[in-house]
């Protein structure tokens, strides 16, 4: 009964700043991350909320590097076990879209990066500032006894992180495990450019 009242009182306060932020939502998006990906950390979390938040527009500085980088990174690729997209964070706001779908000719190069510089031009600001909305995602897995390895050591190192509107990598442990390659796309342009072809 106490953590039940725990996370309704969580769900108020964080209705306070003009957006809601749905806890219910994140509370599954964590699980749901840690199910996938169970060598998942605080600092995996953070990144997928963060790309949620933020969109892909932080790693384009300009078209032709991006192609370049995108390129590269997929010579350099080997096999993985990924799906081809799932959705960031609580909101599904955007999508991660794997280069295993471009390995496997489903789409090519260049549609993911005609998505992914369309998706950079269409940022969706929203009302709750990052900082606000991480503190809420630390608060729900608290409140859930949600147990992460390295989250003590890991806590302030990105709360000081989101304080700055800062992107971080993924974890050691989530690289080693999963080796994971993706470009960020908005939802809406995922679903008009690329959900037919990667069913």
């Amino acid at each position: 009964m106490r953590k039940l009242l725990l996370i309704l009182a969580l769900a108020c306060s964080f209705s306070l700043f003009g957006q809601s932020i749905d806890t219910a939502a994140v509370r599954s998006a964590i699980e749901r991350q840690l199910a996938s990906y169970p060598e998942s950390t605080l600092q995996d979390i953070y990144k997928s909320f963060y790309q949620e938040h933020f969109g892909p527009g932080h790693i384009i500085s300009d078209t032709a590097s991006a192609r370049r980088y995108l390129m590269r990174e997929l010579s350099e690729m080997g096999k993985t076990q990924s799906p081809y997209f799932e959705p960031t964070g609580s909101q599904g706001d955007y999508v991660r879209v794997y280069l295993s779908a471009i390995a496997d000719s489903l789409i090519t190069a260049e549609q993911l990066l005609d998505a992914l510089i369309s998706s950079a031009n269409s940022w969706l600001e929203t009302s709750v500032n990052w900082l606000e909305k991480w503190e809420a995602i630390v608060s729900v897995i608290q409140a859930n006894k949600i147990e992460l390895d390295g989250f003590e050591t890991d806590l302030p190192l990105l709360t000081e992180a989101a304080r700055n509107n800062q992107a971080v990598h993924h974890s050691r442990r989530y690289n080693e495990a999963y080796h994971p390659h993706y470009r960020i796309v908005e939802r809406n342009i995922f679903e008009r450019e690329l959900r037919q072809t990667l069913k």
